[in-house]
């Protein structure tokens, strides 16, 4: 499998794409001009970290070109999905809400399904940073939006942040990062993390 990464223009923003035996997934929307040479063959899905703008701005674009394509989040990152106070686009005017799609998969914490064949993908639920935080862990790598950035404190003052979760959440994701590579939501030296 090859992953390839996209610093995004908001907040440096990372938007990854996972290509194996001649198909793609996404995980986080972000510059789709950027986003869209790295595809290779059907884009199968798209993994969302979490629903703050900086990791979602693109989804609009990039489902009216691939309007059948699923995208993987839980309960609360569906709402974020559609209401621009609780993605904070509407505080950065920028204002964001997702065009009515019917291909919204809900997750639950410990759910998995396979990402190409012989590959899986567990969610894992990651809350703090926000509550709709989701790490994406396969075999040997896990992307942890910003739940988790090496070397970066976790953002909790945000609304509905909270610090306790995030606390847990860290302590989970490293132990899970033990044998793993960590792709993290924003590249090094970001000015600013949602």
């Amino acid at each position: 499998m090859v992953v390839n990464q996209v610093v995004n223009s908001i907040f440096r923003s990372c938007s990854y794409i996972l290509t194996h035996a001649g198909h793609s997934w996404l995980v986080d929307c972000g510059d789709v001009d950027q986003i869209l040479p790295y595809i290779k063959g059907p884009l199968c899905g798209i993994l969302l970290t979490h629903g703050h703008f900086d990791h979602i701005y693109g989804l609009n674009q990039l489902l009216n070109l691939c309007p059948d394509v699923p995208v993987y989040t839980n309960d609360y990152g569906l709402e974020t999905l559609y209401d621009d106070k609780l993605n904070f686009s509407k505080f950065y005017g920028n204002t964001l809400q997702l065009q009515p799609v019917n291909n919204i998969r809900i997750l639950h914490d410990g759910d998995v399904f396979e990402l190409f064949d012989g590959v899986s993908v567990h969610a894992v639920f990651t809350p703090g940073h926000s509550p709709c935080c989701v790490t994406w862990v396969l075999d040997d790598m896990m992307f942890t939006g910003d739940s988790y950035i090496p070397g970066v404190k976790t953002v909790t003052n945000l609304p509905h942040c909270d610090k306790k979760q995030a606390a847990c959440s860290e302590i989970l994701i490293k132990q899970l990062a033990e044998h793993r590579t960590v792709y993290p939501g924003h590249a090094p030296e970001s000015m600013e993390i949602l």
